[in-house]
């Protein structure tokens, strides 16, 4: 079995959090081992794990290729094809998993900004770069499993995007649970209505701006007085904006 890292990108999505990016690139770039991969060496295994979806089953999401720890299971890749940079792959963090949920946070950070992936190399041989540089190139690759890792053997590995969680679909989704009766409703109807009431603080904050901006067009007032009164509102409304943020996430 060998691994591969190359770079990610994360985006919220739902409740536990998807993250998306490469788990391998064509870079003719050799890796920490000295390997380089074809166009074209994932498309038969993913084929196969194409097939295996419609059975509900899919490539694992892994933290640092862990197969031991159950919890080190943080997931699952939920879409996977080749483009004209390598392996391109969106996977879901698992919303029960703490592992999961806190990983997902040091991607957010971008403390961990690196994916690898396990295969078995059905076709390989030696090649020559265009620079001269002699390497092996992987041809052929079954794919085991994804992990988010901390330690790249591909070089071009980056973090490239991270996306907000989508607040007002999660009160919608809580809201929806706690009429339902599956969630603790006392408690989340108290997380609630902290949130509604911060949100009502960045709706006030707004509308002062503007009716700012309104009067401004009416009224004349000195540069100075008016340059104030607009940093004033401009902090008020990022503190209320932040509070929500932090209460929402």
């Amino acid at each position: 079995m060998h691994q591969t890292k190359a770079c990610i990108k994360s985006e919220l999505k739902e409740d536990g959090g998807t993250v998306k990016g490469y788990a391998s690139t064509f870079d003719r770039d050799p890796d920490a081992y000295g390997d380089v991969v074809a166009v074209g060496a994932f498309a038969k295994s993913l084929e196969r794990w194409k097939s295996l979806n419609e059975q509900g089953k899919y490539i694992p999401l892994l933290w640092g290729h862990d197969t031991n720890d159950p919890q080190s299971n943080i997931g699952r890749v939920v879409d996977a094809y080749e483009d004209e940079r390598g392996l391109f792959i969106e996977a879901e963090f698992d919303a029960d998993n703490e592992k999961a949920q806190y990983v997902r946070k040091l991607v957010q950070e971008g403390r961990v900004y690196q994916f690898s992936f396990a295969f078995e190399i059905i076709d390989q041989g030696a090649t020559t770069l265009e620079n001269g540089v002699k390497a092996n190139e992987l041809r052929e690759l079954e794919i085991f499993e994804v992990s988010l890792v901390q330690i790249p053997a591909n070089q071009h590995a980056t973090v490239e995007e991270i996306k907000a969680v989508d607040a007002a679909e999660l009160m919608k989704q809580a809201a929806a649970e706690i009429k339902a009766g599956r969630r603790n409703s006392a408690k989340d109807a108290d997380e609630l209505r902290s949130i509604a009431d911060l949100a009502s603080q960045i709706q006030s904050v707004v509308n002062g701006l503007l009716a700012d901006d309104e009067s401004d067009e009416t009224d004349e007032v000195t540069d100075g007085e008016s340059n104030d009164e607009g940093q004033k509102s401009q902090a008020e409304f990022v503190d209320a904006y932040r509070n929500a943020i932090k209460a929402m996430i």
